[in-house]
């Protein structure tokens, strides 16, 4: 199954002629492509989908999505073993 996860963008960049964003999934961050929501701020939750953001969301809608995707297991891949290592120190 293809998951569109959303989360919040904390930072805009560029890279390699690309818009970027340092999105945050929860406790985990991640970079993302945001050439396809050029209208995404700092601070509003995008949905990403394999490492691009594909749309704006409501952060109420952003947080209900997250939390039951949280509660299907479906956020397991967020857990790698280096992001999994640090929540772990930071505990």
């Amino acid at each position: 199954m293809c998951l569109a996860v959303p989360g919040k963008v904390l930072e805009r960049f560029e890279r390699g002629g690309m818009s970027m964003g340092r999105v945050q999934f929860g406790g985990v961050m991640r970079d993302v492509s945001l050439d396809c929501v050029p209208e995404a701020e700092i601070g509003d939750f995008v949905l990403v989908h394999v490492g691009f953001a594909i749309s704006t969301v409501d952060p109420d809608e952003a947080e209900r999505t997250y939390r039951l995707l949280k509660e299907m297991g479906q956020l397991d891949e967020l857990d790698t073993p280096d992001t999994q290592e640090l929540s772990d120190r930071k505990a």
